[in-house]
């Protein structure tokens, strides 16, 4: 029984240790998924997610995440938004949730689950099956990504397979990696990693792995094998452009609506300012790639929850519910994305760099007996070429937003950032790559951050160098 008004029962003393709770969305209940369940999910559900991190301080914090499959029922996904903004006053109101669609997750997300998280046809509730009688039958997937492995199951057909992913085909008695010859070395390593986790849980470690190269058949029997389950070896056809990507991106203009009892009324106003934005209300602002649920910190948990069915309904209504990203926060724990779009927002800006990098060498060569005066600072020969490009991006929570020129000046204390500059010399190209932590940023953040990073420097072309800056350490890296 619940002890804390319009909270399930299920979410009280929740998020005291570090990792994953997951609950099912059972009509107006939720059901908790055992641990040895966790990563799979069932297209025909709802789930409420809760990741709980340990910071550098000692305290906790905590990411709460509704997946929809996608064949969930209406009904279910507004039930999930509710069950997620109780969770959230279950933890104190300070958490960011996560709206998650089926094949759309973020990169956030899949990172807790290792080696991936498998989607299952049908409802979790008539799909009671004991491990490893999963295995009959034969099911296809879909692999992608880079950083972190996105797996879609597809029809078992030959046209299904392409040459930009991976993909694997589970039988009863051996499971193949079929590697599309456009598909780059992360994804197929992530793939192999996958059909290792399903021989171990599905097969109970005892399944032979076929590995298949595209286009290379001379002298191969898993290739063989392979191909005789499509009925025999064709050629694939080129694969496609993507439309989507074809064209340059284009930006919608922000919208901002304060939510008056599930209604949506607009808000006019050339730019954005925080004073928008009151206490008692809840606003939607929708940027077009990803819509934001600001709930003010006097709102009742009653009035978070309307304001939630008010986001489904509105997503719904666009036409969106699986596409975009879709956050939700409470006033005081708005995250970077956010802050971004409006033209003032309070901050704790960290001071300007270039002169805390001289104040420092200042103090340096006064304590070694030098006549700070006689040093000279005018027009010193650059080490480095001062032409080339630079490019800043803000890590949070495992995604990175390119920042624009006018953002680069500001570096914020809470924050992680990848900086990189480049420039031609002596007709070689030069790649600099910074990880700069803010003395306040988060553990988790700092090694999202240097993952990021190094991936980025192994991607260019040209000579890369990289390091790492701690803020309040090494300011004068900057100067």
């Amino acid at each position: 029984m619940s002890t804390m008004k319009g909270v399930d029962g299920e979410f009280l003393g929740v998020g005291d240790k570090p990792g994953l709770n997951i609950w099912c969305i059972m009509g107006t209940s939720v059901v908790p998924i055992a641990k040895s369940l966790h990563g799979k999910f069932y297209n025909g559900n709802c789930y409420i997610i809760l990741h709980t991190a340990e910071v550098k301080s000692g305290t906790r914090r905590h990411n709460v995440h509704y997946w929809i499959g996608e064949e969930a029922k209406e009904e279910d996904c507004l039930m999930a938004s509710d069950k997620a903004v109780e969770l959230d006053a279950a933890l104190g109101s300070h958490t960011i949730q996560y709206r998650e669609t089926q094949g759309e997750e973020s990169d956030k997300f899949l990172s807790y689950f290792k080696p991936c998280i498998i989607p299952v046809q049908g409802s979790f509730s008539s799909h009671w099956r004991r491990s490893g009688d999963e295995c009959d039958g034969t099911t296809m997937f879909r692999c992608e990504g880079e950083h972190v492995a996105r797996l879609r199951e597809v029809p078992f057909s030959r046209s299904s397979l392409d040459h930009k992913a991976a993909f694997i085909v589970d039988t009863p008695s051996k499971i193949f990696l079929f590697s599309g010859c456009n598909s780059c070395v992360q994804t197929r390593a992530m793939a192999l990693d996958v059909i290792k986790h399903l021989r171990e849980n599905r097969h109970c470690g005892r399944c032979e792995i076929g590995i298949i190269e595209d286009g290379k058949l001379a002298g191969d029997s898993d290739a063989g094998e392979f191909w005789n389950l499509f009925g025999g070896y064709a050629p694939i056809p080129r694969d496609v452009p993507d439309a989507a990507n074809g064209g340059p991106m284009t930006t919608s203009p922000k919208k901002l609506f304060w939510i008056n009892k599930r209604i949506l009324v607009p808000m006019e106003a050339q730019f954005l300012e925080r004073e928008m934005l009151k206490s008692d209300r809840s606003y939607i602002l929708d940027c077009g790639a990803e819509i934001f649920l600001w709930i003010g910190m006097t709102t009742l948990v009653s009035e978070k929850k309307t304001s939630a069915t008010a986001l489904e309904e509105y997503v719904h209504l666009q036409g969106r519910s699986s596409i975009g990203r879709t956050v939700i926060m409470t006033e005081g724990h708005e995250i970077a994305d956010f802050k971004l779009h409006f033209q003032h927002w309070p901050k704790n800006v960290v001071q300007k760099l270039y002169e805390a990098g001289r104040e420092k060498v200042a103090a340096i060569f006064k304590h070694q007996g030098y006549d700070v005066a006689e040093i000279p600072d005018d027009n010193p020969r650059p080490l480095i070429s001062s032409n080339g490009c630079l490019k800043v991006w803000l890590v949070d929570r495992g995604c990175v937003t390119l920042l624009c020129t006018e953002e680069q000046e500001q570096l914020y204390n809470g924050d992680c950032y990848i900086i990189q500059y480049s420039y031609a010399e002596d007709g070689k190209d030069y790649h600099l790559f910074l990880a700069w932590f803010g003395q306040d940023s988060v553990q988790e953040d700092r090694v999202a951050t240097v993952s990021l990073m190094s991936s980025m420097a192994d991607s260019v072309k040209g000579r890369a160098v990289v390091g790492k800056c701690l803020r309040a350490e090494n300011q004068s890296c900057f100067s």
